[in-house]
């Protein structure tokens, strides 16, 4: 049978990255949902994906007649699409991924739940309405290990019903988002994985991603360029990050495994024996940064309680560009303050039982994703 797959997020980081995998099935045919303000807005966007999934010429042309753009939006009724190409979707759509989700870590509470809450309840109307006609094989949907919140220990590869608290409101609208779906699934018996990354960060081999997110502007922080060298003191804590193509590679390989992988819940993240310590982290960033004649001032350290309070102080006597970022200081701080550990171990025994994709070691890619970063944001 034919795959159509509805996917969202495509021009995101991890559905930037899925799309050309997706593609790469001659036979299949992939509705994406893009959020546009027109239609000459949309064809803009599609041009950008295609161009950065850089495909062959053979290859592109075979995409285009198989990829089909749909102007809406994940946290509007049906989408915001018309009743006839619903209709459409839900009489012949094999496979759903929901990729789509909003980052931003400052969001009021109730903002973060409508783009989160509000995104899924509208994915389950949709694969209730493609199982009613008989179409629906598989629905890949894409969490964050972000919701372990501040829960002590590793976060386990199982759904979480344990009250906990959250650094910010993206974890808590995301934790509140999984117990929703979990509700439909075991009222629907709904045919779901669920993925749950970590920081997402470039390819493992080119280094290259759509957007520079949460990571890189960490790595900024902790190499101390944008706070005259401030900084607090990380002691023991580590960042979990993976790579965006093994993300990618996971979510299709299974859509591709049918029954075998519905009700799993994969942890796509580096894990326990592969995060890296912040620490370690700030040194290698530091010396690829030298490397790149970027000029960086001397550390100093401060304890983690005064360093908030500090920020405070110094921002009224820094430019007005830097205010902004400043700002969003606090939020890294809290979350670096611990320890975020998950694991990652039934994800990794389940892969390799199957001969799905192998995790791949921050230390493989961290040199190349971050002077990626550089080469693009450094004056010429």
């Amino acid at each position: 049978m034919k795959k159509k797959y509805f996917v969202t997020g495509s021009t995101g980081v991890i559905g930037s990255a899925l799309i050309p995998m997706l593609l790469e099935d001659q036979d299949c045919q992939v509705w994406t949902l893009i959020r546009a303000d027109s239609p000459e807005h949309l064809e803009a966007r599609l041009e950008e994906l295609i161009a950065f999934c850089d495909m062959d010429a053979e290859w592109e042309q075979s995409a285009r007649r198989r990829i089909v753009p749909l102007l809406g939006d994940t946290g509007k009724s049906k989408f915001a699409l018309s009743n006839a190409i619903y209709t459409e979707i839900t009489n012949q759509c094999t496979h759903i991924i929901h990729c789509a989700g909003e980052v931003r870590m400052n969001l009021p509470l109730e903002v973060a739940r409508q783009h989160a809450i509000g995104a899924a309840q509208n994915i389950v109307e949709l694969a209730l309405a493609c199982q009613t006609s008989g179409s629906l094989q598989k629905i890949e949907f894409i969490s964050t290990v972000g919701v372990a919140g501040r829960m002590p220990g590793i976060l386990p590869e199982t759904w979480i019903s344990k009250p906990r608290e959250f650094h910010n409101s993206y974890e808590q609208a995301k934790a509140e988002t999984e117990d929703y779906l979990r509700e439909q699934i075991e009222q629907h018996n709904l045919p779901v994985t669920l993925h749950r990354p970590s920081m997402v960060v470039g390819d493992s081999k080119a280094g290259k991603i759509i957007h520079f997110q949460v990571f890189y502007y960490l790595c900024e922080f902790i190499a101390g360029r944008r706070t005259f060298g401030i900084l607090p003191y990380f002691s023991d804590a580590v960042v979990d990050t993976v790579s965006v193509d093994y993300v990618a590679q996971v979510i299709k390989w299974s859509s591709d495994q049918g029954k075998s992988t519905v009700g799993k819940i994969f942890h796509l993240c580096s894990g326990p024996n592969f995060s890296i310590r912040i620490t370690q982290l700030q040194k290698i960033v530091r010396i690829i940064m030298k490397n790149h004649g970027v000029k960086l001032p001397l550390m100093i350290l401060v304890p983690s309680v005064l360093y908030t309070p500090l920020l405070k102080l110094i921002t009224p006597l820094v430019p007005e560009k830097m205010r902004r970022p400043i700002k969003t200081l606090p939020i890294f701080v809290d979350y670096l303050s611990e320890s975020n550990l998950f694991d990652n171990k039934n994800t990794i025994t389940f892969l390799k039982k199957k001969s799905g994709p192998e995790l791949i070691p921050i230390k493989n890619y961290l040199e190349k994703v971050f002077s990626v970063y550089l080469n693009t944001k450094l004056p010429k």
